[in-house]
């Protein structure tokens, strides 16, 4: 059975992209796939990985737990607003805090400059709001999504599909969501 595990990256899950990670919710579980979801919002966790990589700090039990999650999908799918041309800070803080050395890559002994990518195999799915017209990105690239595949790559996971929700400020409530379910949808049958 195919495993899921979505993290909504906005801390704020009554946002659009709370609840456009409901509609994958709901999607997702007509398939009977094993699912879990990691709302940032929700974690306990320092996003300040304050000493780099010299000295990391031990990971609070949230960010344990979302390790092990991550070891348990088959597909992680990220559901994230673009705010200044990049992802919140609570995604950032929470991939520089759990895809350590050890855990997602580590360098080689034998004097290579690449890294082992430990979480090979791991496909990714990339689900992006924006304020800005799509028409914009298209032109100028989606520097957020862009940055986050180059991550995720370093550390052997390859993404499969990118979806940009642009024009989607404003009141999330008044967002009709049935068009874009079916974006949602391709994801899903990709998985």
């Amino acid at each position: 059975m195919k495993k899921v595990l979505l993290i909504l990256g906005h801390p704020d899950k009554n946002s659009l992209n709370g609840r456009l990670a409901n509609v994958f919710e709901e999607e997702i579980k007509n398939k009977q796939y094993d699912f879990r979801r990691i709302n940032l919002g929700d974690l306990n966790f320092d996003l300040n990985l304050s000493k780099g990589y010299r000295e990391v700090k031990e990971l609070e039990p949230d960010l344990k737990k979302a390790q092990e999650d991550i070891l348990w999908a088959d597909s992680l799918v990220f559901v994230f607003p673009m705010w200044w041309y990049s992802f919140p800070a609570i995604l950032k803080g929470f991939i520089d805090r759990i895809f350590l050395p050890s855990f997602a890559f580590k360098y080689s002994k034998n004097g290579s400059n690449f890294p082992d990518k430990l979480l090979k195999g791991k496909k990714s799915f990339l689900i992006c709001t924006s304020g800005g017209p799509n028409i914009y990105y298209f032109f100028i690239g989606n520097l957020a999504t862009k940055t986050l595949k180059r991550m995720l790559a370093f550390c052997g996971i390859k993404n499969k599909k990118t979806i940009l929700f642009g024009s989607s400020s404003g009141d999330p409530e008044k967002i009709n969501l049935d068009k874009h379910r079916n974006k949602i949808l391709k994801i899903i049958n990709l998985i």
